[in-house]
């Protein structure tokens, strides 16, 4: 089937099963098309890049390389701790519905490299993992240890609990941290709204963005104009921050308007694009304006975490590193599939430059840079509030990902020096912060490669 045909067909599917009570957009073809896309053209503000170049560099290039990384097995298993309590208010309320559920790997089913370390990144670092974690558990005392162990152990203790981090990392060693399979429990829609879901949100963007108490963000105030005239006036710092929110949010929002529950009976269900859901989220009209505006902060968004794939080139083409599963002929073909990826991202004509970030007084800029840590590690720490156990799985490994990609570009000059060979004990990524990184680029990537597919189908809607 012609490609063409295939969006018709799917578009066709999507309205049939669109929820009873949908209003859709009236009007000349098109109509409903130009209605969210509008505004999602050409130059994006603070950036020197443009949508067009974007969309042709990520749906025909990176989108379909990335997508077979994350389906290898160093990529699709991710260890995290889904029973961390909320840190900020008293609710332990969890979300019912069945679609909220995530279900953890059996022990026997994650790789046995993967397995042995999972918070370092090559064979050697796993090893010498487990050399000093054994010792720590018997009470051993210094002289169990080797010198060069010894020394290594307190380098990787220094790493582990650096002020470089941008996130509440989990405590990989947590009883209560288990294995996950990705590919298993995908991002979609669950049903999970309302005031629990509002409630997070809102503390991100009220409690986390910088802003002053009396200006309200969009939707809360007369179409926004108070929010932006503030926005356009602060530092680009922190306008960048909020619209690197702002651009999270868009994409998780397209994820579960991309992927949402179509049908449900007793004998399948059936995920697709809800049009309805999409328009709601980001038509001008519903979102009186705003939705357009979501769209182009997700782009600055790929630009971020783009650029730090493209800075992070050099640690991951050290001959020492590998992606450590225990195959060796499939670890050193990911490894080259992934400087394969490395390589493209740096090829990216119109990079964002964050030379601009925290570039005037230095006594004011390390101020602001460690504000800007600091706002970012509490909204790692808000994702453990959320109800929905999938939802929080994905919102804890999104925000650890640009985490990593902003520990990345704030840590440029740490990657110039490291050596060609051997540990590089200035800048360190744990396997944690590797599979964030690349799975939540792989999430942004995928929003705007399924932003074509909505386009599509609202282009011919009449």
């Amino acid at each position: 089937m012609a490609a063409g045909g295939g969006l018709r067909l799917l578009g066709l599917a999507a309205l049939l099963l669109l929820p009873p009570g949908a209003v859709l957009c009236r009007g000349t073809p098109g109509a409903a098309e130009r209605r969210c896309f509008c505004q999602v053209t050409g130059h994006l503000d603070d950036c020197t890049c443009d949508v067009e170049t974007i969309d042709a560099f990520n749906n025909y290039k990176i989108f379909p390389r990335l997508n077979e990384l994350l389906e290898s097995d160093y990529f699709r298993f991710y260890k995290v701790n889904l029973k961390k309590p909320c840190p900020f208010w008293n609710d332990n309320s969890h979300c019912g519905i069945r679609d909220c559920a995530v279900k953890p790997c059996p022990s026997d089913e994650v790789p046995d490299g993967i397995r042995s370390g999972s918070y370092k990144y090559s064979e050697e670092a796993n090893n010498l993992a487990e050399e000093c974690e054994e010792a720590k558990r018997l009470g051993a005392v210094d002289g169990s240890l080797s010198e060069e162990t010894q020394r290594a152990m307190l380098r990787w203790t220094r790493h582990d609990d650096s002020s470089d981090s941008f996130c509440e990392a989990d405590d990989v060693l947590s009883p209560d941290a288990e294995y996950v399979d990705l590919l298993l429990n995908p991002e979609r829609y669950t049903g999970y709204k309302g005031p629990d879901a509002w409630k997070i949100w809102n503390s991100i963007y009220e409690e986390n963005c910088f802003k002053p108490q009396n200006v309200k963000r969009p939707l809360e105030s007369d179409r926004g104009h108070a929010f932006y005239k503030w926005l356009k006036g602060v530092c680009v710092e922190k306008r960048a921050f909020y619209r690197l929110i702002s651009g999270l949010h868009a994409s998780i929002n397209i994820h579960l308007s991309a992927r949402y529950l179509l049908q449900d009976t007793w004998s399948e269900k059936k995920w697709g694009p809800n049009v309805t859901e999409f328009q709601r989220r980001f038509d001008e009209v519903s979102t009186r304006g705003e939705g357009p505006r979501r769209l182009k902060n997700l782009y600055f968004l790929y630009l971020i975490e783009l650029r730090a794939l493209s800075k992070v080139l050099p640690f991951f083409e050290r001959p020492g590193f590998q992606l450590y599963t225990g195959n060796k002929s499939h670890d050193a073909a990911m490894k080259n599939l992934l400087l394969d990826i490395l390589h493209l991202a740096k090829s990216f004509p119109l990079h964002f430059d964050e030379n601009s970030f925290f570039a005037g007084n230095k006594k004011e800029a390390a101020k602001l840079k460690e504000e800007f840590r600091l706002h970012f590690k509490n909204i790692s720490r808000i994702m453990d509030c959320v109800g929905c156990f999938k939802c929080r799985l994905w919102g804890k490994l999104q925000t650890q990902g640009l985490g990593t990609a902003l520990k990345i570009l704030f840590s440029e000059n740490l990657i110039e020096k490291m050596p060609e060979s051997g540990p590089s004990y200035g800048f360190q990524l744990t396997r944690q912060e590797i599979v964030a990184l690349f799975n939540a680029f792989g999430r942004i990537s995928t929003s705007i490669r399924e932003l074509e597919n909505f386009r599509n189908i609202l282009q011919n809607m009449r």
